[in-house]
């Protein structure tokens, strides 16, 4: 299975204290970076979160945001009575200074610092309902990213079946250089040549051959070119993302050899392939940076 670096997931769920938020998102990256946004109140969850989100995401950047829903969150207020006896017996003081000031309103009483209190988390039963909300988006996120990464494959395998027609297009062409460089050394020689015109031609044509012969190139293009198969269609262990990083090793091998292939180029169709190749590979290359 080939995973995009790419996705997005949100899910909520219902706790004890309130109903939870958690969203997921990501983009592509060297290795794994992990962002968390979590509430204060919940931030003894991010080992929990941390935990979980490695077990199944080897590469990318993840901004993960957890919070309690604000409607939700208001129901569990309730009266702290500390707080409102403390306020008492300062109103009874201020009402023995100030004798005409008017008394404390319900609404003023509510507002005061400290008189309405949350009630305490359920640490574990907590925990347990935002490890079953992290599963449930890690899910989502996961399939999202699949279906992102089987759109990359296609369009990756793509890429190599048009550099294979590249390739079968090359192969024929060096005969047919080295067979007009023949014809056009030998008619330059004998202009300016009267003796052992033959035997120069022939050590020429030698070395001009020799120095265009792109069959090696050619059979390097092609098994990394099985190889780019072999792993977009079987896939690999997403321990280490793997693929991602083996797939940009070969496109940098790929470019390489079209390099090699342009500099020997002993003709304007051969030099033509060769930069269609590397323009090829170049698309590659950018479509393998978001694969995990």
């Amino acid at each position: 299975m080939i995973y995009s670096m790419t996705g997005y997931a949100i899910a909520s769920a219902d706790s004890p204290r309130g109903a939870l938020n958690l969203e997921l998102r990501s983009v592509n990256s060297r290795f794994l970076d992990l962002q968390f946004r979590v509430a204060e109140e919940l931030r003894a969850a991010e080992p929990v979160l941390r935990e979980l989100i490695g077990s199944r995401i080897a590469r990318g950047k993840v901004d993960c945001r957890l919070n309690f829903g604000g409607a939700a969150s208001a129901v569990q207020q309730q009266l702290n009575p500390q707080a409102i006896e403390q306020l008492r017996r300062l109103a009874a003081e201020a009402a023995k200074a100030f004798p005409g000031a008017a008394p404390l309103r319900t609404a003023d009483v509510l507002r005061w610092p400290g008189v309405l209190a949350e009630a305490a988390i359920d640490e574990e039963r907590t925990r347990a309902v935002l490890a079953d909300l992290c599963r449930r988006a890690l899910d989502d996120l996961s399939a999202a990213r699949a279906r992102e990464g089987a759109k990359l494959a296609a369009a990756l395998l793509a890429r190599v079946a048009e550099m294979r027609k590249r390739l079968a297009e090359v192969a024929p062409l060096v005969p047919e250089a080295v067979a007009a460089h023949r014809a056009k050394l030998g008619e330059r020689l004998r202009e300016v040549l009267d003796a052992g015109v033959e035997e120069r031609v022939r050590v020429e044509i030698a070395l001009f051959a020799a120095k265009s012969d792109v069959d090696e190139e050619i059979t390097r293009l092609a098994a990394h070119l099985d190889e780019v198969e072999r792993v977009l269609k079987a896939g690999e262990t997403r321990t280490g993302g793997g693929i991602g990083k083996r797939l940009d090793f070969l496109a940098q091998e790929l470019n390489r050899e079209a390099n090699t292939l342009a500099s020997k180029a002993a003709g304007l169709k051969i030099a033509d392939c060769a930069l269609e190749l590397k323009l090829l590979i170049e698309q590659i290359r950018e479509q393998v940076q978001n694969i995990e």
